[in-house]
């Protein structure tokens, strides 16, 4: 860490640890970091549930299975409060939202340099020096955005379930500015229309927005300490102070974010069951 941040100052350290791995695909950038991070991180979830919901039993329970069964009851109990229908798949799709967002977000409490130390330790440092890895996926937009498209469409898929493809489209030309006259009911449409159009679409935005936009800041924070424990003797203790009470704050921004994201996702599905 000191290495790279006295070599070339902190705005290169930043630079270097902002970088991600691409490929080039459909005329894009494809983030290969954040791919992998987010597979694996998904496969855990579903190896470590799947496991101990294959392992539960009746009796005495183990940590292990009283752990799952305590978190799976905190989020149906979270669900059932914001909506009273049919929470068969509601209550997976929140748990699977909570889980996934809260271990993406941890991994932004693992060492900065440690993908960089194991290269410089296996190839060397001139290697290591070049090599980009990042490792919070939820510190880029395209995973947060990426969520909360599939929000956006579960929130559709909702509302045309509730009201019918024609009872969905009549809301959309008719609330939240009501008319009994055909006439006023027509003039009125285009911006009932727009107004809801607007509505659906700043859901999306402000979950992509708010989760990026916290853990894109922890992680900025982190790489800024960092840089106080690679400037010397004199700032390596108060970094390390900084650094340790700075990852204790932020566990709870982990949590709480994950826990905002899943909880606007249940209220703006449940939404999608009421009428203007």
């Amino acid at each position: 860490m000191s290495e790279q941040t006295g070599s070339g100052g902190l705005n290169e350290y930043i630079q270097h640890h902002l970088q991600q791995n691409t490929i080039s695909l459909g005329g894009g950038a494809f983030h290969i970091d954040t791919w992998v991070v987010s597979l694996i991180l998904g496969l855990v979830f579903i190896t470590w549930f799947g496991f101990f919901a294959r392992k539960a039993s009746s009796g005495v329970p183990s940590k292990g299975q009283a752990f799952v069964e305590l978190i799976l009851e905190f989020i149906d109990g979270q669900v059932k409060d914001s909506f009273h229908g049919d929470r068969s798949s509601l209550t997976p799709l929140a748990l699977t939202i909570f889980v996934w967002v809260v271990l993406m977000n941890g991994m932004d409490l693992l060492p900065l340099d440690l993908p960089g130390w194991v290269v410089k330790t296996t190839a060397g440092a001139e290697v290591a020096h070049h090599t980009y890895f990042r490792w919070v996926p939820t510190a880029d937009l395209n995973t947060t955005l990426a969520l909360s498209t599939t929000v956006f469409f579960l929130i559709l898929y909702h509302s045309v379930k509730a009201k019918g493809g024609l009872g969905f489209g009549k809301e959309l030309l008719t609330a939240p500015f009501h008319a009994h006259s055909t006439g006023a009911k027509i003039a009125l449409a285009p911006a009932n229309l727009g107004l809801n159009v607007i509505e659906y679409l700043v859901k999306p935005v402000s979950l992509a927005m708010r989760l990026f936009g916290n853990m894109y800041g922890g992680e900025l924070v982190f790489m800024l300490i960092a840089g106080l424990l690679g400037g010397g003797l004199l700032m390596f203790v108060p970094g390390v102070i900084f650094n340790a009470a700075w990852a204790l704050f932020h566990i709870l921004i982990v949590l709480l974010q994950a826990f905002i994201f899943m909880i606007l996702t249940v209220v703006y599905i449940a939404g999608a069951y009421e009428s203007h």
